[in-house]
Formats: C-alpha cells, structure tokens, sequence
C-alpha cells in the first residue's frame, strides 16, 4: 500500500475493522508519518439491466456522480451524499445476483434523495423518470408534496 501523501510503500496496519462487507484499516507512513484509511472489499460484478435491455457493469462512480449532479448547489453534505451511495450499493451487492435493474437502483435514489432535499429529488427525478416538460415536473412536484 503507497502512502497518498508522499508515495512510500512503507506504511503499516495499526487498526483493523469489520466495515459493512469490507475491512477498514487504519494505516501509517513509516517515511512522513502521516495518517490515512483505506477500505477492502471484496468485489463481485454486478451488471445494471438498463430499460432498453443493455447491460453494463454496476458503477459506484458513476451512481455518485449523478447524485452529486442533483445536489449541486444544495445544503447536503459530502458524507450524506456517500451515505445514500453506500447504501445503495451494499443493497446491490448483498442480493447475491448477477445483475440488477436500473429501476430499482434508481427508486432507491429518489426514496434516499426524497428524504434529505426535495430539490435535489427533483433534479434527479427530472432526468430519471424522463420527465418530460414543465406540467410533469409540476405534477411530481406536487405527489411528493402529498406525501410530505
């Protein structure tokens, strides 16, 4: 393992966890000193069935992108938005199978985005649920406020 700050390969583990799936291990550079995590996991690969039928590998970066996307500008914390990907992903990965439906991915988005801003639910619920102009907007606006 390199160390991020200055790139020696000499660190050592000096605390090691159970973290959700994964191991979490606390590392220290033995040249500059400093302190970092990382997090092991092992990684199977899950393919997301898009609704066309197209199949592609299951992308952390990829979902954290597009709720990053959501949420610009917004009141909501980095952790928060790792949080709702972490989440999403451990949901994936623990069914045990192959592959996974975009729609199900996506709706578990907007139940985790619906709950922390409802701007950000919007943005996202505009491009995935393809709404596809303003009265569409206005009326999915409008559910959620039902549901409040």
């Amino acid at each position: 393992m390199r160390c991020p700050y200055c790139g020696s390969s000499d660190t050592f583990v000096l605390e090691t966890r159970q973290a959700g799936n994964g191991v979490r291990r606390r590392r220290q550079c033995r040249d500059c000193g400093k302190r970092f995590t990382t997090y092991e996991q092992v990684m199977q690969q899950v393919y997301v069935v898009k609704s066309d039928g197209r199949r592609e590998p299951f992308s952390r970066e990829k979902l954290l992108q597009g709720i990053r996307i959501a949420c610009a500008k917004r009141p909501i914390s980095s952790a928060a938005i790792e949080g709702i990907v972490d989440q999403v992903q451990e949901y994936v990965f623990s069914r045990g199978r192959a592959e996974m439906p975009s729609k199900t991915i996506g709706n578990m988005v907007l139940t985790h985005l619906k709950d922390v801003d409802s701007v950000a639910y919007i943005r996202f619920a505009t491009v995935y649920l393809e709404l596809p102009d303003l009265e569409a907007v206005q009326a999915e606006i409008d559910r959620i406020r039902q549901l409040a």
